[in-house]
């Protein structure tokens, strides 16, 4: 319940801060081109809080956190006076109507660029992409194990996050790419991946199987070091010392198996075959796992055994993998830019992907979805935290220049329309493309939402 409360708490908190930026996008050029703000709400619904300020306009702290708007004088909606005439909306010439409404989203755009810069001038952790196994066709290619991702194709990859996204682009694309690739000894090599031959139907998660590359992992053996009490495991007599054999009989060599296996043929509360080594003697145990939230929306099947300490060595190549990039003040204003950048040419590419089949849609998102990553990221620290935020902000920038009525590139659309023929979008029109906008933007969000339920049972 406490993990539960985090969360909405943090969601309330990103979208708060996210959406104040947005809307104060908006009323800071409004002002500025002499248009009356009448409102500044903060989400939807019912007021908790208003005040009306010096400058005429209410401002709002409304019941459902999940938006906010900015309600400008307007002669078709609002009586003016001949005074008042020259600040409201539909007075402004269309290139300034156009401006107040990009505003928002340029908003999101700084917003996400100092997110960014305090992001790296804090510190960010990051896991080098140092390959573990190879399979399919990575193995194809020639790449070794244990070796280095530094680029994939012209796009460096510092970090196995890089590396994923460039990798699944090509990959969703149906694009072969080389890999550049840095082995333990320094020596770099070049080779590429057919991913022009994955199977046409198929997901992110299976494509990502297909190529064969995995993250590298400590070698850790399967043997239990500690016990936890009242749990499925002491309840069947494992101890400390047992090394697993097997799970359904399919075979344990370390222990990141025993985690997989027991997820895919696991059930709660229903007995799980294994064949573990005590003293040298084979013993055959039958466990029964339990289900435990592992999230604020998720659940994992458990044993509670927990492994032996690392060796040293094992210890120190892990700390090799693991790195913390800090950049100074002025070096991390073009970092900041850059990765505002990536961020966005990633996000929209994944947009065209999902609009032209290439790309699952669910990859989309909701609330629920974003209330457990906004947990998640600040429990991780700042830095992560920065990180998600300019990540969010920035698809809340990217979402809302859709060309879909109601959001700010459909009222935009119908500016343009405006400034080329000359005179308003007819009210009928308008009338009929909030309806549209009202539709388009409820089945996106449904689909988000059924998106995070599947998650969340999944």
């Amino acid at each position: 319940m406490i993990e539960f409360i985090s969360s909405v708490w943090w969601l309330i908190v990103v979208l708060g801060v996210l959406v104040t930026f947005h809307e104060f996008g908006h009323y800071w050029v409004a002002r500025r081109f002499g248009v009356r703000v009448l409102r500044f709400s903060v989400g939807f619904g019912r007021p908790l809080w208003s005040r009306m300020g010096r400058d005429g306009t209410e401002y709002v702290v409304a019941a459902l956190p999940l938006g906010g708007y900015v309600k400008l004088l307007d002669s078709r909606e609002h009586e003016v006076t001949e005074q008042e005439r020259d600040q409201t909306m539909d007075s402004k010439h269309p290139a300034k109507k156009i401006a107040i409404l990009l505003a928002g989203p340029a908003f999101n755009l700084i917003f996400a660029v100092l997110a960014f810069w305090l992001m790296f001038m804090v510190g960010i952790p990051q896991a080098r992409p140092i390959i573990g196994d190879v399979d399919g066709l990575t193995a194809q290619a020639g790449v070794p194990a244990n070796s280095e991702i530094i680029a994939v194709g012209d796009e460096p990859t510092s970090s196995w996050q890089y590396a994923h996204i460039a990798l699944m682009a090509k990959a969703l694309d149906r694009e072969p790419v080389e890999i550049t690739v840095r082995a333990n000894g320094g020596i770099e090599s070049r080779h590429l991946l057919e991913l022009n031959t994955l199977p046409d139907q198929i997901d992110e998660e299976q494509a990502l199987a297909e190529i064969g590359i995995t993250p590298w992992r400590p070698d850790l053996p399967p043997i239990v070091g500690s016990v936890n009490p009242d749990t499925p495991a002491q309840r069947a007599g494992l101890e400390s010392g047992d090394r697993i054999i097997s799970i359904q009989t399919e075979p344990v060599e370390q222990w990141t198996d025993i985690g997989r296996l027991l997820q895919q043929f696991g059930r709660a509360g229903e007995p799980l075959d294994m064949v573990i080594d005590r003293d040298g003697f084979t013993m055959d145990v039958q466990v029964r796992p339990q289900m435990q939230k592992s999230g604020t929306f998720s659940k994992r099947l458990i044993l509670g055994i927990v492994n032996q300490p690392p060796s040293e060595e094992t210890m120190a190549t892990w700390e090799q993998s693991r790195t913390v990039v800090r950049l100074g003040p002025l070096e991390g204003i073009p970092r900041a830019f850059n990765e505002t950048w990536r961020l966005t040419t990633s996000t929209l590419g994944m947009l065209g992907r999902m609009l032209t089949g290439k790309a699952s849609v669910k990859n989309l998102s909701g609330p629920i979805t974003i209330a457990q990553f906004a947990n998640d990221s600040a429990s991780l620290g700042l830095s992560n935290f920065l990180f998600f935020m300019g990540l969010i902000s920035l698809s809340l920038g990217i979402l809302n220049l859709l060309p879909i009525p109601v959001l700010d590139g459909g009222h935009i659309v119908f500016y343009l329309i405006e400034w080329a023929k000359g005179s308003p979008v007819s009210e009928q029109f308008q009338v009929a493309g909030q309806y549209f906008g009202l539709m388009a933007l409820a089945a996106l969000m449904g689909l988000a939402f059924v998106n995070d339920i599947l998650r969340l049972i999944g």
